[in-house]
């Protein structure tokens, strides 16, 4: 049966908002964080830019790791092989608990962080005492992200953002108690410290909520995930995470490195610009929640349509989904850009770092409608299972022209740069430019993936998984 645009558009929104609004209490967690700390201490907020990067880097990059467990388990389930599925999930979790080891370790000793950062002795203390909270947080976080993985693939996304809601209401007070201090109960401020137990604390509980809702809703009993012991580590189904979970892991770990580090060496400039850079950088991180929801949505319901041998539909939904995401992309992109002063303004009231903010959101419509099809495509290709590719595309794009091109312009490599283009303005101009360069290449791959895509081809794909 043809499926129009409206229709796929049906399809893709139920999945969407839940994912939409679950990653927006995930960012509310760092928004709270610069909040507040931006009305502590301009030092703690530096602190919390250098140490959200480094954090971001290692979790998200580790993270991607982890989400191979979707589409292998979109695709069998929609194959009608749940408790196949169930086994993938059970696999993840020895992943993410093996990744969880190596980022702890990352995080407790940050010192490369903190020499490409140039930081202050005092600032280093900071970020140390920030990281090493975060550290006691991340296999909390890796086993979250096999539930959440598995949740969107099995198209429960509510059940996943019930949780993430929870975990965000709960943040909210522990960070103002924990960041502020409580004088009347003997518990001092700690500034930037806080935000990161405040964390910790608030990803153990949410998963400890998402074991309970495994073992006790009836929805999940075909899939055989809980009322039985861990299955013992297979070797073709952790092979067969790997294969994809590590090019999706290093696709996404140069796209965040490609902007983390933008903070790292935007520091060397000074406290005021990486602060306003920090609020611009969130401002877009919001943004983007969006288009990673819809894409989230389309990567779902395309491994559903392989693993039920359905090529057409999924192409169909594809270039639906990146129609749909670019839309959406450009207008919200206009309205927030027009709106940009009032939106800045509800970061901080500090004038300095407004005036700093203010000319880095002048790029954020292209960044973000790039933004929106780099991510769109990037999920479909996975949903295929192709992620090597993309890898190769994102270093010459984000880390060529984005990082390498904002160092030659931020530091007047030269000589010969504008004054307009020095500084953070530099690194925005030159992200932007690496987005589109990314955003063009990944489009031209997925059409020709979904071209080359046969039924006798998508049978033998969803019959790949090994357990």
């Amino acid at each position: 049966m043809s499926h129009g645009f409206r229709h796929n558009v049906g399809r893709i929104v139920p999945l969407a908002w839940p994912v939409l609004v679950g990653q927006l209490a995930v960012l509310g967690f760092a928004t709270v964080d610069v909040i507040m700390v931006a009305r502590f201490a301009a030092a703690d907020l530096a602190a919390l830019a250098v140490g959200g990067a480094a954090y971001m880097t290692i979790f998200i990059g580790f993270m991607g790791v982890v989400m191979a467990v979707g589409p292998i388990v979109g695709q069998l389930f929609g194959a009608a092989q749940h408790a196949q599925a169930g086994r993938q999930v059970h696999q993840a979790v020895w992943v993410a608990l093996g990744v969880s080891v190596l980022g702890c370790v990352l995080l407790a000793f940050p010192a490369p962080f903190l020499s490409l950062a140039r930081a202050s002795p005092e600032m280093g203390e900071k970020v140390r005492g920030y990281l090493l909270a975060l550290a006691f947080s991340l296999p909390a976080s890796m086993l979250f992200a096999v539930y959440r993985g598995f949740n969107n693939a099995v198209s429960r996304p509510k059940a996943v953002m019930l949780l993430q809601l929870g975990g965000l209401a709960l943040k909210l007070p522990l960070s103002a108690l924990l960041v502020f201090g409580q004088p009347a109960i003997g518990l001092p401020a700690l500034g930037v410290l806080g935000c990161g137990i405040a964390t910790a604390l608030c990803m153990w509980a949410q998963l400890l909520a998402a074991a309970v809702i495994l073992w006790r809703d009836p929805f999940y009993a075909p899939f055989q995930v809980t009322g039985r012991r861990l299955d013992a580590p297979s070797r073709p189904a952790l092979l067969a995470q790997l294969k994809l979970g590590i090019p999706i892991g290093a696709t996404i770990l140069v796209e965040v490195t490609g902007f983390a580090f933008m903070a790292l060496f935007i520091a060397r400039i000074g406290t005021t610009e990486v602060a306003g850079h920090q609020v611009a950088m969130n401002l877009v991180s919001l943004l983007f929640m969006v288009p990673m929801a819809i894409g989230n949505a389309s990567g779902t319901l395309v491994a559903q349509r392989i693993g039920a041998v359905d090529p057409e539909d999924a192409r169909r939904l594809a270039w639906h989904s990146l129609a749909l995401g670019m839309g959406v992309a450009g207008v919200m992109g206009c309205v927030v850009y027009l709106g940009r002063e009032l939106v800045v303004g509800l970061y901080t009231g500090d004038a300095v770092v407004v005036a700093a903010a203010l000319p880095l959101i002048t790029w954020l419509v292209i960044f973000h409608l790039a933004d929106a099809v780099q991510a769109i495509t990037a999920f479909v290709l996975r949903a295929y299972r192709i992620a090597t590719v993309p890898v190769l595309i994102y270093v010459a794009a984000l880390w060529g022209v984005g990082l390498g091109g904002g160092y030659l312009l931020a530091f007047n490599v030269g000589g010969a740069v504008p004054a307009a283009l020095q500084g953070a303005p530099g690194y925005w101009v030159a992200a932007t430019a690496g987005l589109v360069v990314a955003a063009g290449l990944l489009t031209a791959f997925m059409a020709w993936v979904l071209r080359r895509t046969t039924p006798a081809a998508q049978t033998a794909q969803a019959r790949r998984p090994a357990v």
